[in-house]
């Protein structure tokens, strides 16, 4: 994996404020108060074109924290659409063994952002159910929106890369038959992060390692070249039904190998660390907690 990354963006909380910044190897750099009456977060900036700004602001200026020192928060806080899509590595769809082919339309599903804690925060095991996984996913943030996007295009409104621990509740996505809202959704069952890097050009997404380690085993090793629905495509088939806007996240489908699939399946629980790491991108850590509930 790269262990060398480009300067990146960041949302996070410290010393009592949500805040943002660029993130380098040296540390944080906070804009929030330089930029805060023109952006209030990262969509903002991003609805306005300006993450190279920001990134230059930072040139030369000494971190304002260690990223030790923050709370991350999800890198857009409030995205007008969240988009996940199923199924869409070869191995993910022979996991089901129902005999059917790979699919021709990839199938998609929202997610709430209070779905979703940012990185170095525990993901939380609701009382409902001990089945909570885990599917690490590239993710991608719109920024320039359109509508009936032209694959050859798709890449011009890309603004930035991601990553997606993607935490799903197992049973709950079986409680009916056409959905998977409800089990996709629990409160911070999730995470997005750690950070934002600008999308520059393809070599950053067609052919990149992704992996998703628990308690430091690997679980999850594919690339994204092998994709059933590429980036392009994803983009493209999305903005058919509905308008993409700056700011909006996709996240674009696991490889193969979460607990569902063991026999018998192995469940996230308190105490555990989840890893997942893409090439260029970086590495999203979350811990486990059992959700801190009283009675009504």
């Amino acid at each position: 994996m790269t262990t060398a990354l480009p300067a990146r963006l960041a949302a996070f909380h410290a010393d009592g404020a949500d805040r943002y910044g660029v993130v380098t190897d040296e540390g944080i750099i906070d804009l929030s108060q330089e930029f805060g009456e023109r952006f209030k977060g990262l969509k903002e900036v991003i609805e306005q074109g300006a993450i190279d700004e920001l990134m230059r602001a930072a040139e030369g200026r000494r971190p304002d924290y260690q990223p030790d020192a923050v709370t991350f928060l999800i890198p857009v806080a409030n995205p007008e659409k969240l988009i996940c899509v199923g199924v869409n590595f070869p191995s993910r769809n022979e996991e089901y063994k129902d005999g059917q082919a790979a699919p021709d339309k990839p199938s998609l599903f929202i997610r709430f952002p209070r779905s979703f804690v940012g990185h170095n925060v525990n993901l939380v095991r609701p009382p409902e159910s001990e089945q909570l996984d885990y599917e690490g996913e590239v993710t991608i943030v719109i920024g320039k929106g359109g509508r009936r996007i032209a694959r050859e295009k798709a890449y011009e409104h890309i603004a930035a890369l991601t990553l997606c621990n993607e935490g799903t509740i197992r049973d709950w996505v079986r409680h009916a038959k056409f959905n998977v809202t409800q089990g996709k959704n629990f409160d911070a069952t999730g995470s997005i992060g750690p950070w934002l890097v600008p999308f520059r050009d393809a070599a950053q997404l067609d052919d990149i390692e992704l992996t998703t380690r628990v308690n430091g085993e690997v679980r999850q090793n594919d690339r994204t070249s092998r994709m059933m629905f590429d980036f392009r495509y994803i983009v493209n088939y999305v903005s058919t039904f509905t308008t993409l806007v700056p700011g909006d996240v996709i996240v674009c489908g696991t490889p193969t190998g979460a607990g569902a699939r063991f026999d018998p399946p192995v469940w996230l629980k308190p105490g555990d660390v989840i890893e997942v790491e893409a090439d260029g991108i970086g590495t999203l850590i979350n811990g486990v907690e059992d959700e801190h509930h009283g009675t009504d």
